[in-house]
């Protein structure tokens, strides 16, 4: 479904009972809202109204011109939100996804009744530059997200997803190619500018983080970090998974997020 919002247009999706406790989901750089497909069927039949963003420049989101910060994206769900009539939500988001979580939770927080937040960091990654910059140059030279395809799924996903389940690589492999240059551009400046280590400890609302065991990019001791700096907040590792655990390991997954929003409902 497509919504105007400050004049371009957003894409998203909203499945479940009007009067369910809503889930609203965020993805990775150079993804869509697809990477959770995984997980819809599980929360519908557990009782919960699903509500999947796309950011800007991603999947069937309108991109916007010029850099992006934490602070905006996460504006984007909240006005969404706004748009839809929707007061409060279940929040889970995963690497930027999880990185405008934060800032959701810091500026929103009245909106948020809990938050999952998966293979993603506190803080712009500390020697991280050079290695962006590198990636801004082949999106930017190629006017393309192609020639990022294989080192990004290759980051995503082991080797079985691949041979396994070819069908679904290849539907995650194509999202990588069909995000915009614009949408890709942005959201790295984002995630190369946010620091929010000072403010985590001040929030009051139930957090989960969770991580693959494997993933390099957004290492278990970062998650661990964000875990450790806000009151009362839990952390779940997943075996023998990179940076997309919910689809490696979709029951491992969906069994912790489903105990973890049933929890949250009994109160």
């Amino acid at each position: 479904m497509l919504l105007s919002l400050n004049g371009r247009t957003v894409s998203y999706d909203l499945m479940g009972p009007e009067t369910a406790p809503v889930v609203c989901m965020t993805h990775s750089l150079a993804s869509d809202s697809g990477m959770w497909a995984e997980q819809v069927p599980p929360l519908l039949r557990a009782g919960f109204r699903v509500l999947r963003i796309d950011m800007r420049g991603h999947g069937g989101s309108a991109p916007v011109a010029g850099d992006y910060t934490m602070g905006e994206l996460a504006w984007d769900v909240a006005d969404t939100l706004e748009a839809l009539g929707i007061p409060r939500v279940h929040f889970i988001g995963l690497s930027i996804g999880g990185m405008l979580g934060q800032a959701f939770a810091l500026e929103h927080h009245a909106k948020l009744a809990s938050a999952i937040w998966c293979g993603t960091l506190p803080a712009s990654p500390a020697g991280g530059s050079e290695v962006w910059q590198q990636r801004v140059d082949t999106v930017r030279n190629a006017n393309s997200l192609q020639p990022l395809a294989d080192p990004t799924i290759e980051r995503w996903l082991t080797d079985a997803v691949k041979t396994q389940r070819s069908g679904r690589w290849k539907q995650i492999r194509e999202t990588i190619i069909g995000t915009t240059p614009a949408g890709y551009l942005g959201c790295v400046a984002a995630i190369r500018d946010f620091n929010f280590v000072g403010r985590l400890p001040a929030l009051r609302v139930p957090v989960l983080v969770i991580c693959g065991a494997d993933d390099a990019g957004t290492p278990a001791t970062e998650n661990k970090r964000i875990a450790n700096l806000i009151p009362g907040a839990r952390y779940e590792e997943i075996a023998n998974a990179r940076h997309f655990p919910n689809v490696e390991h979709p029951d491992t997954f969906n069994r912790i997020m489903i105990e973890w929003l049933n929890a949250r409902m009994r109160g």
